[in-house]
């Protein structure tokens, strides 16, 4: 039937080349109406498979099933179980660092795939922005107990975390996987966050300065007045950035190979896994679980310190911070391999900026609502080292190109940095306790 029929659909073309499509839509028509039957079964099942891709079943099994790295879930619920079963913090504090590596990591997972939807700007933002929630969750649950110098710590080595060691092991990573080219970021936007940290050494540094000079108008109100008043400054600041980097000046943080990047959408690399919506709900569901496990983390810090004979101003400073950007370090990594730097950048010195700029004032202001007083006075020690630092990275990211070397250096730098917080001694250790 199939082929008499189209012998009468090719004569009648042959012979009315001009006739109007009706006759031919009829012929059409009744090809559908006869193999419409006969396929019914295949559409039938072509149907169900495009609700299989559709259901969400398919991005649980993608987050949270497919990599291998997901073997390591199963640690989290039993960092819990160990906390009101066993009481031992050594292993809560153990098998918590496990559940979170995995959850850190498809963290990033989803928030590169919500970087196909928003670009590379918003993307490196909500990065960062999802990232420190955790720091935010724990900086307020200390807050509230009165652990000012655990907040002060857990902040200030996250932002040392995030420049020294996510973005030095991206460096490297980065450049090992690519050594046959350079690496190229924007550098107009490397150099704005650059900007933004100095400002924020400056706004701890003074309140500081103020303390150990002894040149206060009134000891210990002067110091936390201008603490204040300066994270208000600081919140303003950051306010304006945001409005900068995403309304007024959107071109200065357009990756510089955007035109590579349209060539390469095609490629099965770059065709995204999740819709815009699973990855927004599996990055709040992920952010969550993480915070939960790293609320356990925290309870767990004074008895890991003392099975570990390790300072609390050490795990504060360089432990607790590493576990706090594992999302960071994982994802700015992934971007790194891929040759996504502008992400990267996004990812980890957008971090640090943010809790920099954003974060430290907000739990200043937050503790004056609740009577805290939290201020910006992080001890001269920290205030040099941090400083140093930000320096350190300014310089590297001056010329707008990575490579292994720098990556390298950076951790090392980063590796100094934990020496001396092992062997530092907290002048105010017990003062807010």
């Amino acid at each position: 039937m199939g082929s008499i029929e189209e012998k009468i659909d090719l004569e009648s073309d042959e012979e009315i080349p001009f006739s109007t499509s009706q006759g031919t839509r009829k012929v059409h028509s009744f090809d559908f109406e006869t193999s419409h039957i006969g396929s019914h079964a295949a559409l039938s099942t072509s149907w169900i498979f495009k609700k299989m891709r559709t259901a969400p079943l398919r991005s649980v099994y993608i987050v949270l099933i497919k990599a291998k790295i997901n073997m390591l879930l199963p640690f989290g619920p039993l960092a819990i179980f160990l906390h009101y079963l066993t009481g031992k913090h050594g292993w809560v504090f153990f098998f918590s660092l496990l559940g979170i590596t995995p959850l850190a990591e498809r963290l990033g997972f989803a928030t590169e795939q919500l970087a196909f939807y928003t670009g590379a700007t918003v993307g490196g933002l909500l990065n960062a922005t999802f990232g420190n929630a955790t720091e935010m969750i724990i900086s307020m649950y200390a807050l509230k107990h009165g652990m000012i110098r655990v907040v002060q710590q857990s902040l200030l080595g996250s932002i040392l975390s995030n420049m020294l060691l996510v973005l030095g092991c991206a460096f490297f990573t980065g450049g090992i996987k690519n050594h046959t080219k350079v690496q190229e970021f924007n550098k107009a936007a490397a150099l704005v966050n650059s900007g933004l940290l100095l400002m924020a050494v400056m706004g701890l540094m003074f309140p500081a300065v103020l303390h150990f000079t002894h040149t206060e108008v009134h000891f210990g109100k002067s110091e936390l007045a201008l603490s204040r008043f300066s994270s208000c400054i600081m919140l303003v600041a950051y306010a304006s950035y945001l409005f900068f980097q995403l309304k007024s000046q959107p071109n200065l943080y357009s990756p510089i190979d955007e035109d590579t990047e349209k060539i390469e959408e095609d490629s099965d690399e770059d065709i995204p896994e999740l819709t815009q919506w699973e990855a927004i709900s599996w990055l709040a569901i992920l952010t969550l679980w993480v915070s939960v496990l790293s609320g356990y983390l925290v309870d767990a810090i004074e008895g890991a310190s003392e099975s570990l004979n390790m300072p609390v101003a050490f795990i504060s400073v360089i432990l607790l911070p590493i576990v706090g950007n594992a999302a960071e370090h994982a994802s700015a990594i992934m971007f790194a391999i891929k040759n996504k730097l502008d992400i990267t950048i996004g990812v980890a010195i957008g971090s640090s900026t943010q809790i920099a700029m954003f974060v430290i004032p907000f739990c200043v202001v937050v503790g004056w609502i609740m009577g805290q007083p939290m201020d910006l006075n992080f001890q001269l020690f920290e205030t040099a080292t941090l400083f140093i630092a930000v320096l350190v990275v300014a310089f590297m990211l001056q010329e707008g190109t990575s490579n292994y070397f720098k990556g390298l250096m950076l951790i090392l730098c980063y590796l100094i940095v934990a020496a001396s917080f092992f062997v530092h001694v907290d002048p105010t250790k017990g003062k807010f306790d």
